[in-house]
């Protein structure tokens, strides 16, 4: 995977030598599956997991608490043999929106592939230049994944320093046996999730994610409600872009997941003109759904 230069603008940006967690994720292990065994472990596991994402500060850029990332991490525990935990992780991760109450979903994602070994009371420990074990690079990814997702709202290519991170985690999971983390063990995976955000040819997709919710939604947020949607309106023509060039592209697939409840919102109303193109595009991204979008079609034009 290409190395991700450094921008010096964004080291700029470290001027606060303070700082404060980043996330305020909700974690839930889920062992309905698993029914009548010995909670105490995925008790500590849970409470583990939520310390290591919300009390750990993973940079020195200064979060105030409206402008935490809200999150939540459900493991689902499939199987567990001694210390070897067998789960799939449900992620989600939420970017607020400027001068509104509206949190935007910037993830959904299932990963089948979370499995690890955890002892109870064991501390959870991370480095990014070594593979400690598979639980913490798997949470430490997520957390650097999701604060790439987050400063691109936020910033042209601003989430850079991030993916950095998390390409050097997977990097360093290269000599791990665990699935997830090469490109040939699937196409969907956390290899090529970060792939497709680093690789120049969907760069398209980070301009999308910048001027759709910096552009978009945070204008809208400020009483701009048409000047917000009609910029969100040009941002689909990133998206389509790239699904004209790289239909099967693994993240259009998470984008459709993501964003579809939020786009139907918001193009519940507005200019038939607007509705009619954005319907357009997401027909042709996400045709399972189709008939969903054409409601859009019939509702009550904005006057």
């Amino acid at each position: 995977m290409k190395k991700i230069i450094l921008p010096i603008l964004f080291l700029l940006c470290f001027l606060s030598q303070m700082s404060a967690q980043e996330f305020n994720i909700q974690v839930t292990v889920n062992t309905r599956q698993v029914a009548g065994t010995d909670q105490r472990i995925y008790e500590a596991l849970q409470e583990a997991v939520m310390n290591f994402m919300n009390n750990r500060a993973w940079t020195n850029i200064r979060f105030e608490e409206h402008e935490r990332i809200e999150g939540s991490m459900v493991i689902v525990v499939k199987d567990r043999e001694g210390n070897h935990i067998s789960s799939e992780l449900n992620i989600a991760f939420r970017r607020p929106v400027y001068k509104s109450n509206y949190n935007s979903p910037i993830l959904n994602y299932v990963d089948t592939d979370f499995n690890f070994t955890y002892m109870e009371s064991e501390p959870l420990d991370f480095n990014e230049n070594a593979f400690l074990s598979n639980l913490t690079s798997m949470l430490a990814f997520y957390a650097y994944y999701g604060l790439g997702l987050y400063f691109d709202t936020f910033g042209l290519y601003g989430g850079d320093p991030m993916y950095q991170v998390a390409d050097q985690i997977v990097t360093q999971a290269q000599s791990s046996t665990e699935a997830g983390w090469k490109a040939f063990d699937s196409y969907r995976n956390r290899y090529w999730l970060l792939e497709n955000f680093t690789n120049t040819a969907y760069r398209p997709l980070r301009q999308y994610m910048y001027e759709y919710h910096r552009l978009g939604l945070d204008v809208m947020g400020s009483g701009k409600v048409d000047e917000g949607r009609a910029n969100m309106t040009k941002s689909l023509d990133y998206v389509k872009a790239v699904y004209s060039s790289k239909p099967n592209l693994y993240f259009l697939q998470i984008l459709n997941d993501t964003k579809r409840d939020e786009w139907k919102n918001v193009y519940s109303e507005g200019p038939q003109q607007e509705r009619t193109k954005a319907v357009n595009i997401f027909r042709e991204l996400d045709p399972t759904h189709s008939e969903e979008y054409e409601q859009l079609l019939t509702a009550k034009p904005k006057l």
